[in-house]
This record gives structure tokens, sequence and C-alpha cells, in this order.
């Protein structure tokens, strides 16, 4: 109980918090069970890379907190987020926590989970399609294939590289939030042993208007990046399976 909130009632029914993942881009790339939960939303906790078209959608009595991060920018930090969710569920409401492809691939899903555990608040998570694997599709790059690849890395980019881990995998890499230090990846795979003429993609904005790619060697891809002016939102892909498909597939 809180004394110094009136919202927050002895006895009061408390609310509930559901994780829910947006899908990598596209407003119908969302899962049904999760429009199904947005549709029961007091309150929406939304991340700045969800589906803004799934935002609009919403009834007028809905209200939008927007938590949204940028690369090495946290107007709202993650310890405030948590709280945040705990707070609004006291008070009786339904809160959706909205985020971009899947809370729990790189998107400190499991965090927020625990502190709605330990303040006591009913929480559940909805999966989504994470960009990891989506953003690949749309640029035509199966992250496995028969006969090249059969098993995927996915690696945050903002993290300290296990270089000899990374060359020693011989299967695809799926790099997120790695465009700031691209060059600084590529050449230390290169340094590391990785041949110099792997073949990498950089999907950029996939499953919206505004996606690009381009196709290079490891050796290649930072300069590309730099001038086909390529940037975040982007996945990075590393390995063999990039070269299957020859051509992209229509644009999503």
């Amino acid at each position: 109980m809180n004394d110094e909130d009136p919202a927050v009632v002895e006895g009061s029914p408390i609310g509930r918090v559901v994780l829910v993942g947006g899908g990598p881009g596209a407003d119908d790339l969302i899962t049904v069970r999760g429009m199904r939960e947005l549709s029961k939303a007091d309150v929406v906790v939304a991340d700045r890379l969800v589906p803004q078209g799934l935002l609009r959608d919403l009834g007028p009595d809905v209200e939008i907190v927007d938590v949204g991060k940028t690369p090495h920018h946290h107007p709202v930090p993650q310890d405030a987020i948590n709280e945040l969710l705990v707070e609004r569920a006291r008070r009786g409401q339904y809160v959706v926590r909205l985020k971009g492809g899947d809370p729990f691939v790189l998107g400190r899903g499991g965090e927020e989970v625990l502190a709605c555990r330990a303040a006591g608040v009913p929480v559940e998570v909805v999966p989504g399609v994470t960009s990891a694997f989506a953003g690949p599709a749309a640029g035509g790059v199966p992250v496995t294939h028969r006969g090249v690849s059969r098993g995927v890395l996915v690696i945050s980019g903002h993290d300290a590289l296990d270089v000899p881990s990374l060359v020693e995998w011989q299967h695809t890499i799926v790099v997120l939030m790695g465009m700031r230090r691209l060059r600084e990846l590529t050449a230390g795979l290169i340094r590391g042993g990785k041949s110099a003429e792997t073949s990498v993609t950089v999907v950029q904005s996939a499953w919206t208007e505004e996606q690009r790619q381009v196709s290079a060697s490891l050796a290649d891809i930072a300069d590309r990046v730099d001038t086909e002016g390529l940037g975040n939102p982007a996945v990075i892909v590393i390995g063999d399976v990039t070269a299957v498909l020859a051509e992209p597939p229509d644009n999503p």
C-alpha cells in the first residue's frame, strides 16, 4: 500500500502488465494475440521502434506513454520504465508494454518481468516477430539454408565483442544495434582470421517504406554503408547465406 498515492488503495483490484512484441516494422506483422492485448489496454508504454500504425489505431481513451530510446541516448532510464509499469498496474490499469520485435530478444523484457514480479504485479509476455530474423528475410536473406548454414548467432553491437568466438562460429551471424561499430566489427573479424571475402548484407528499416539494403564483402561493407548513407535502425547479416538468393524480394 502507498499512503501517498490515492489511486493505490489497499484491497483495490490490481491491474496487469503485458509485454507485447510489435514485430519488425510493418503494422500487420504483429501477432493476433498481440493485437488482442492492445485492444484491452488502458495505457500503452511504447518504445521508439514500434510500428506507428499500431499506436494510431488505438482508441481515443487509450493513453500512450513514449519511453523510446535512441542509440546511446536513453531519456527514460530502464529503472524508471520498470517503476512506471508497476505504478500504473497498481492503479488498476491494464498496461501494455509495446516493444519493437520480440520483448525477449535484446529488448530488456526480462528485466521488466522481474520488476513486476518483485512488486507482486501480474505480468505476461506475448512474443513478437524479431527483427533478427525478419530483417534478413525482408532483404531476401534466409538466416539458415541447407548446405550453407545450420545455425544463427544473434548478438548486440553495443557490447564488447568476443572476436575469437565469432571467428570460430562457422554459421550465420546477425548483429542488432551494430551500425555505429560496423567498421570496428568488420576490421576485428578480419584481423581475427575471418575471410575478408565473407558476404555481408545490411538491411535498414526492414518492412517499412524506408527499407534499404546493401551487400558487400566483409572488407568492403563499411565503405558501402557510408557511401549509400545507411544508418539505424538496421540489421547486419554476416555469412554465406547472404548470397544464397541473388535477387532481393519485392518490397514488403
